[in-house]
């Protein structure tokens, strides 16, 4: 297989570069509930929990059967506003509370190793989630902690409606990035949605996992269980 340095890599969010280690909702909106008020109806973190629950359920439901993403915001706002509960939060700093919250947040190994060789190596960075969260609220994630990304934009499913695997995100990005495809690379953990999605856009894509289960795929793509791998393969590019 013949592969030429890219001029940008793209990144997947969840499990690629960043994880969610205990996780914990009633943590997040414990959280929140320092922020509340108004509550006419005395709710209780229970009800809270069995408001959201439901709210969400539905959106998953949709999301599994339509492919369609609705922001964490929008389904947050249905649930408290439903049980009659104001904050004196912005939409985003009740994204960012509530995540904060519920899990720090953590890097996936050497991630960080590698975004600082891309930066050294003037390779340009971005990203492409399917995400509940807001665009802007993974910037924040990732600005702290990754502090040293230069990710030029970060598109978030639900900012867009559609999934990964669907070719208009990825050519989304390509008329953000002002590149071709055949000078982009995607990088991501799901073979369905990041190594499919992306070769159907024309993009070079890497899969990012500790087993290789489709080694009979009919495109080209690059296999890496390490972020070490990546760099030693730009390396000698």
């Amino acid at each position: 297989m013949k592969i030429t340095k890219p001029e940008m890599i793209i990144f997947d969010y969840g499990h690629t570069l960043l994880c969610e280690p205990d996780w914990n909702s009633d943590r997040g909106n414990v959280e929140l509930m320092k922020y509340i008020v108004k509550n006419p109806n005395n709710c209780t973190i229970e009800d809270i929990r069995s408001e959201v629950n439901k709210i969400f359920g539905e959106i998953e439901s949709v999301r599994n059967t339509l492919g369609y993403d609705i922001p964490a915001r929008v389904g947050n706002r249905l649930a408290f506003e439903h049980l009659g509960i104001e904050f004196s939060l912005t939409p985003l700093d009740h994204e960012i509370i509530f995540w904060t919250a519920a899990s720090q947040g953590a890097i996936m190994p050497y991630a960080d190793e590698m975004i600082d060789y891309l930066n050294q190596a003037g390779i340009r960075t971005a990203v492409i989630s399917n995400n509940a969260w807001s665009g802007e609220a993974i910037k924040e994630r990732f600005d702290r902690l990754l502090p040293n990304n230069r990710f030029e934009f970060i598109i978030s499913s639900c900012d867009y409606m559609i999934r990964k695997p669907d070719k208009r995100l990825f050519e989304i990005a390509l008329m953000k990035s002002g590149l071709t495809s055949d000078k982009v690379w995607y990088c991501g953990d799901s073979y369905s949605n990041d190594v499919v999605g992306a070769n159907n856009a024309g993009i070079f894509p890497v899969y990012y996992s500790d087993t290789n289960n489709n080694a009979n795929a009919d495109f080209e793509y690059l296999s890496v269980r390490d972020w070490r791998e990546m760099i030693e393969t730009l390396e000698n590019l």
